[in-house]
C-alpha cells in the first residue's frame, strides 16, 4: 500500500476545519484511521473517500420550450 498518512492537524488543515472536527470523525468511526502506538494517523485515501462520498453535484436544469405568460 503506497498511501500517505496524515496527522489530525494535517487533516484539519486539509479540510479547512479545526482539529476538533477530524477528532470527532475518528471518535464516531466515520473515517478510517490507523493507530501507531498512541499516535493516530489518517490515510490520505480515507480523506479523499470521505470528500467524494459527501460531494454534492449541482442540479442540471432542463430547458423546456414553455415560457410563462407575461
Amino acid at each position: 500500500m503506497n498511501d500517505r498518512y496524515l496527522t489530525v492537524d494535517q487533516v484539519a488543515e486539509l479540510l479547512g476545519t479545526t482539529v476538533r472536527f477530524p477528532r470527532r470523525l475518528i471518535e464516531e468511526r466515520r473515517i478510517r484511521y490507523v493507530k501507531v502506538g498512541r499516535h493516530v494517523r489518517i490515510p490520505k485515501s480515507a480523506i479523499d473517500e470521505y470528500i467524494a462520498a459527501r460531494t454534492v453535484e449541482p442540479v442540471k436544469l432542463r430547458r423546456t420550450g414553455l415560457r410563462r405568460a407575461a
